[in-house]
């Protein structure tokens, strides 16, 4: 039987790792996520499953220690917030390279720089853009209730291993520190064996040495390689593309927007309702692999979108380009750490069927 409990998204992530089966969580305390760390601390879940927390130096030592765990086949995550992410940039870019498995949160806040401990979502192009060097992807997951951050941390670790892939958890300070009630998994085992095609778990005599790299200096071979990770995204693209849809179906306006926005989305769509507009609210849970189709299936159908977003404008480029000019697409949003209330969104919906712009 399932357990209920009153959570902070924060801890429902932290409590979801050790449920998970985790190996190892290596971290560093920054505001709004660092109840993910003081959690784990305080359950000690090494005595529960065996897991290994560790607080390290710097966001930069902790990623590292993350490929380094990941290369042995272990189930490791680390969290962070916006600035902590970005130092993290380098390590995340070798891990995809490496093709390693791992999970990693961010629970944004106001930026840019230090910016502010308040809610924003303006980490959206750092996330699906790949924030580091190289041609590399994330798989991005973006939970829209405290419920979700429990239940992708599995799916994420999950995918991690289905592709070989870093997966993200795009999370931020509204979900992070809310409190919902959650429905929390049971407790998966650990895993115990290891894939000996890709894990450095020591060398047998009858193969040769795994090497957990991502440095090639052949560039034939790095080619080759790029071609190989290439192919993995496009199967993400195919077969992981993850979205919601409310009163979509005979909608005149779309309304689009993730996390806490896609929150506040949905009730500007019943205050639009309720004034006769026929509003709907599409929600990506998949930032990448992006829902394009199902976005272009609907600007065939709409007569405008609003792009709805704790930002200045990032997801609003991609659904731009989903629409392929079929239709105007505008932008709603808050930024440097406000949150939006619904009879703003509902506003800018207006504002947008009027033929204006805000």
């Amino acid at each position: 039987m399932r357990e209920l409990r009153l959570m902070k998204g924060n801890e429902a992530i932290a409590e979801a790792a050790i449920r998970a089966g985790a190996d190892a969580y290596f971290g560093y305390p920054i505001t709004p996520q660092s109840e993910v760390l003081e959690y784990l601390m305080a359950e000690q879940p090494m005595e529960r499953t065996g897991m290994v927390v560790l607080q390290a130096e710097s966001e930069i030592a902790a990623i590292n220690m993350v490929y380094g765990a990941a290369a042995t086949g272990k189930r490791v995550l680390t969290s962070s917030s916006s600035p902590g992410i970005s130092l993290k940039q380098e390590g995340i870019s070798y891990i995809a390279g490496a093709e390693l498995p791992c999970l990693i949160v961010n629970v944004v806040r106001g930026g840019p720089g230090l910016g502010t401990i308040q809610p924003s979502q303006a980490d959206y192009f750092q996330s699906t853009k790949g924030g580091g060097h190289g041609d590399y992807r994330l798989l991005v997951l973006a939970p829209a209730s405290v419920q979700e951050m429990s239940d992708f941390v599995k799916l994420g670790f999950e995918l991690a291993f289905k592709y070989r892939n870093p997966v993200l958890i795009l999370s931020d300070g509204v979900i992070g520190q809310m409190m919902e009630k959650v429905e929390l998994f049971e407790q998966q085992p650990r895993v115990t064996t290891f894939d000996p095609a890709w894990t450095v778990t020591g060398k047998p005599k009858e193969r040769e040495r795994n090497i957990a790299t991502s440095l090639d200096l052949d560039p034939y071979r790095q080619e080759k390689h790029n071609y190989k990770l290439q192919a993995k995204y496009k199967a993400m693209e195919e077969n992981e593309v993850r979205f919601e849809e409310f009163d979509c179906k005979d909608a005149e306006y779309l309304i689009v927007a993730y996390g806490s926005s896609a929150r506040i989305s949905q009730k500007a769509v019943q205050l639009a309702r309720a004034k006769g507009i026929k509003a709907g609210l599409f929600r990506p849970i998949t930032l990448f692999p992006f829902p394009k189709q199902e976005i272009s299936a609907l600007a065939s159908q709409v007569k405008g979108i609003l792009s709805v977003e704790m930002s200045a404008g990032q997801m609003i480029e991609d659904i731009q380009l989903a629409a392929a000019g079929k239709v105007n697409v505008q932008h709603f949003g808050r930024y440097g750490g406000v949150i939006p209330a619904p009879d703003e969104v509902l506003e800018a919906l207006e504002l947008l069927i009027s033929g204006g712009s805000k």
